[in-house]
């Protein structure tokens, strides 16, 4: 008999299984549908159409295999944003992709519901749904970045059963919490990040936190933690991870949070992330005891070397950052004391910025383990040791600004996992070959101006690797634009001032498949007419191709061009075909640089599209006629240098609209007229005004004297008229 009870309760099962969903259950899920807007149409299979109709088996929707309960909503951006190298149009589909509008009670329906995920999306700065600590079934709770901001609701206290809650914030949705008391209610709660979400109101954040018993991973990075008095007892021995960095917290902050306990003695951390604050005082021995430690984050404090010794006790040790602190110390001696079983775990090692000196020794073969080496910014010198190459799995080292000397070792191309090399800012000279760069097929970023390096590679080599970024500032890389560069279709910064080019300036360079956002050729001597700057390049484009021997007229240039400097070539000709080429265009560039050409003919009255410029430089040139009244619709100007010219009439009223000029200079032309009294009326921030060699006449305005900021007035060689006054 109990056999066929089975039988009866698994047929009954299996009926349920093909029936669907529950039908309350799938109309909540509808509504919650109906009330977001889903650009990407990420929740297209939620319909009731074309054999849809169970819910279980909706994108994101995950339910019990035998109650049909609809348990979990994963919703979050399946596209997170990418970091500065994502193109325009791959950010551009992740916000097509966020889920927006709003949230619908509906899901107060989902009574067996644990899990909700809607993350990444964005909804506007909306407050988090009250409704939402109601779901009493919860016990992960995921919605950081999600686009809600406002007042955290203290509902979501009522949350018993949550185990895993993240409502780490945007810093523009300004999310906020005045109180955390509502946290109490959490008592089974083990991962809490509250990460950007300003707490500075929050004066009981540690009292309510330390009456978590099972908390394990907290972080609270960037969250404005106000000084709060010690608890009587300090119940945070579970912590596994804990992330306070970001906050500004001070010494005194420390000893309370751990109340007069070392701040070491929490051995049961793996994760400490303590980066971006203000604590100060040696390093303490104690850091020994931190034996379960695996990463250790003190940067950017006012901390103080020597590293103690007993950091070598910290055999489980993959990663530390100590980045920005004054360790003070030889960078051998640091090597020496981790170079036990420490060395023997490590992945990543962050010692820039802290006032190292010394030599790299070959003790550096000891961390076969170590995937990031950065000792940027400090006076390591002396050679880069041969024995670089025996670190095969690094993937990052960063070498840059310091006091290196010597040839660049062949060791080095036996890195065959390195993605980022920075050696620029040394004293490293010879040659470069394709036995150093020529089998690292992973390179991305290719880091080393400022040297004295002499590239030599054959003139049909091809790389293994396509690199992102590339700076050779200050190198020989021969007197032709290197061919290989034709073969790399992601490079976006590239860098080859200072490099001994006498070429003409390739139409290929400026047609890469991958646009560029860094174009640095100045310093060269590139001849030759530029060819148009490409319509698709990507938006902040910067291009400096400064102090070469470029002639003939200037070109059109895409309204994504952030800052060009094009000043100290032979430019010819009228500034119409860049100035005035697209009038309807609203053009992006802030920064335009032309000085020191021939550029001929007035200045054209072309100004309204070029709404964002911050500084124009035309000054040495032979430009003639009257400042057109247009350049007084750049109200965002600061600083217009127009010296050196043959420009005539008087200063144009319109100018007057320029309210936040730091610097005016026009001197060293044939401007006539008096000297406006409206400058010191207007211009009320002007650091420096030049007017001197001109035509100026009349009384020098007392209106000038009440700027207040004016440190360099010079109004020389003009007809001023002189009044002495008897004292």
């Amino acid at each position: 008999m109990s056999v066929l009870l089975v039988l009866l309760f698994l047929s009954l099962a299996t009926v349920n299984i093909n029936e669907g969903c529950i039908e309350s259950e799938r109309q909540a899920l509808l509504m919650f549908k109906h009330d977001v807007t889903d650009g990407a149409n990420r929740l297209s299979s939620w319909s009731l159409h074309h054999g849809h109709g169970d819910c279980c088996q909706w994108d994101g929707v995950v339910c019990d295999n035998v109650t049909a309960h609809v348990l979990e909503l994963h919703l979050a951006n399946p596209r997170p944003l990418l970091d500065d190298y994502g193109s325009d149009a791959e950010n551009e589909a992740t916000e097509r992709s966020k889920l927006r509008g709003k949230v619908n009670p509906s899901l107060l329906n989902l009574t067996h519901l644990s899990y909700l995920n809607l993350s990444q999306n964005g909804f506007g700065g909306i407050p988090i749904p009250e409704f939402i600590g109601c779901i009493e079934s919860l016990r992960h709770l995921d919605l950081p970045k999600a686009g809600f901001g406002g007042l955290v609701p203290n509902q979501l206290g009522n949350l018993s059963s949550l185990e895993y809650l993240n409502l780490r914030a945007d810093i523009e949705d300004n999310l906020y919490a005045t109180d955390l008391q509502w946290l109490s209610g959490l008592s089974l709660i083990e991962h809490l990040d509250l990460s950007d979400v300003d707490l500075a109101q929050a004066s009981n954040w540690l009292q309510v936190l330390n009456t978590l018993p099972f908390l394990k991973n907290l972080y609270l990075s960037g969250c404005q933690l106000p000084q709060v008095p010690p608890p009587t007892h300090l119940n945070l021995s579970s912590l596994a991870i804990l992330d306070l960095s970001l906050n500004d917290i001070e010494n005194s902050l420390g000893g309370s949070i751990f109340h007069g306990l070392s701040l070491y003695s929490l051995d049961s951390l793996q994760f400490l992330n303590l980066g971006s604050n203000k604590f100060q005082g040696k390093l303490s021995s104690a850091i020994g005891n931190m034996t379960s430690a695996i990463d250790l984050d003190l940067s950017d404090n006012e901390l103080e070397g020597p590293i103690p010794i007993t950091m070598g006790n910290l055999c489980n040790l993959k990663s530390i950052v100590f980045s920005e602190l004054n360790l003070n110390q030889d960078v051998s001696t640091i090597l020496a004391v981790l170079s036990g079983c420490v060395s023997n775990q490590l992945d990543k090692l962050d010692l820039s910025g802290c006032h190292l000196s010394g030599q790299l020794t070959n003790q550096l073969r000891n961390f076969k383990s170590l995937k990031e080496l950065h000792l940027s910014g400090n006076s390591v010198s002396g050679p880069i040791p041969i024995s670089i190459g025996e670190l095969s799995s690094l993937r990052v080292l960063e070498l840059d600004q310091n006091q290196l000397k010597g040839q660049l070792p062949s060791s080095i191309g036996k890195l065959t996992n390195l993605e980022i090399l920075d050696i620029s800012t040394n004293l490293l000279e010879g040659v470069v070959s394709e036995t150093h760069i020529g089998n690292l097929p992973k390179l991305k970023v290719f880091q080393a101006s400022k040297n004295s390096f002499v590239l030599r590679v054959s003139p049909d080599w091809i790389p293994p690797f396509e690199l992102e970024l590339l700076g050779l500032r200050s190198w020989n890389v021969g007197s032709m634009f290197p061919l290989w560069l034709h073969s790399q279709k992601h490079l976006r910064h590239l860098d080859i001032s200072g490099s001994r080019i006498s070429d003409s300036l390739p139409g290929w360079l400026l047609n890469l498949s991958s646009p560029f956002q860094y174009l640095n050729l100045s310093h060269n001597q590139i001849h030759g007419q530029i060819p148009g700057i490409p319509w698709a390049m990507s938006v902040d484009l910067v291009i400096d191709l400064s102090f070469n021997l470029l002639s003939g007229p200037l070109a059109p240039i895409s309204p994504n061009v952030y800052f060009l400097d094009m000043s100290n070539n032979n430019l010819s000709g009228s500034l119409s075909p860049l100035l005035c080429y697209k009038l309807k265009e609203t053009m992006g560039t802030e920064i335009l640089n032309l000085g020191g050409n021939v550029l001929s003919g007035g200045i054209p009255d072309c100004w309204l599209n070029w709404q964002n410029l911050l500084v124009i430089k035309l000054s040495n040139n032979r430009l003639n006629g009257s400042i057109p009244s247009s350049m007084g619709t750049l109200q965002s100007i600061v600083s217009l240098h127009l010296q050196k010219n043959h420009l005539s009439g008087e200063i144009p009223l319109s100018l007057n609209n320029c309210t936040d000029l730091i610097l005016l200079d026009a001197g060293e032309n044939e401007l006539h007229g008096s000297i406006p009294r409206w400058i010191g009326d207007s211009l009320r921030k002007l650091v420096v005004l030049s007017l001197r060699s001109n035509k100026f006449s009349g009384y020098i305005p007392d209106e000038l004297c009440a700027i207040g900021s004016l440190q360099v007035l010079d109004l020389a060689d003009n007809n001023l008229i002189e009044v002495y006054q008897d004292v």
